[in-house]
């Protein structure tokens, strides 16, 4: 999905985060047909569970295709998808929220510049579930002087998808989020981009993928470790 209109970062997120890798000297590798592959989510969400198992399925075979005989890590830059796929899976495949790969990974092999603006997290509900609310602070902290997140707003409404259909689910749950942040907060970050949407909607400030602050703060080290 784009980003919200008005918001001057309109770059596809794919982009974003091949860039990112590239500056801590990983080359990003993608399945074949990508654009047909789904984790299963949308349909799990919606209580179509044979049909989500049979997407989480062919995306399985098709990541297990791309890594060949390679022990190679599997990124999800969206966490819900992340969460799914590793609850599908049961360890079969090694797979790993964009949160914690940007952390154990990615900050370790990068030079950081601290912003000094004021920043919002948000840990979506997947990444609270997989315990990544942690590590999602500890990167916002590498990248900006000032952090906030709202105690407030736990989930944010927007439940998968059904905030599209439901606006009311995603008005009460972040009722309370624009009178929270601080007069002088630019922006928002988190890991999903339905999420970002209800939350840039209610706080008037855009909220974007966590991969974006990391994009803009982070530059290849002279050395790597």
């Amino acid at each position: 999905m784009g980003a919200q209109r008005g918001d001057d970062e309109a770059e596809a997120l794919p982009l974003t985060v091949t860039r990112v890798l590239g500056k801590a000297g990983f080359e990003a590798v993608f399945p074949e047909r990508l654009d047909g592959l789904c984790c299963g989510q949308p349909f799990e969400s919606k209580g179509f569970f044979e049909v989500a198992d049979r997407k989480s399925a062919e995306l399985e075979a098709a990541l297990g295709k791309a890594r060949g005989q390679r022990a190679l890590p599997i990124m999800f830059d969206t966490s819900p998808c992340a969460y799914r796929m590793r609850r599908f899976l049961a360890g079969r495949l090694p797979i790993q929220d964009g949160i914690e790969f940007l952390h154990d990974h990615v900050l370790p092999r990068v030079a950081l510049e601290r912003r000094s603006e004021t920043i919002s997290i948000h840990p979506v509900c997947s990444a609270r579930k997989m315990g990544s609310t942690e590590k999602l602070s500890a990167i916002a902290a590498r990248c900006s002087r000032h952090v906030v997140s709202v105690d407030d707003v736990l989930c944010c409404g927007f439940a998968g998808d059904k905030g599209f259909s439901r606006p009311e689910l995603n008005d009460h749950a972040l009722r309370r989020l624009k009178q929270s942040l601080p007069a002088d907060c630019v922006s928002g970050y988190s890991s999903s981009r339905t999420c970002e949407i209800g939350l840039s909607e209610h706080a008037a400030i855009p909220y974007r993928s966590i991969f974006r602050l990391v994009d803009a703060c982070a530059q290849p080290l002279v050395s790597r470790p």
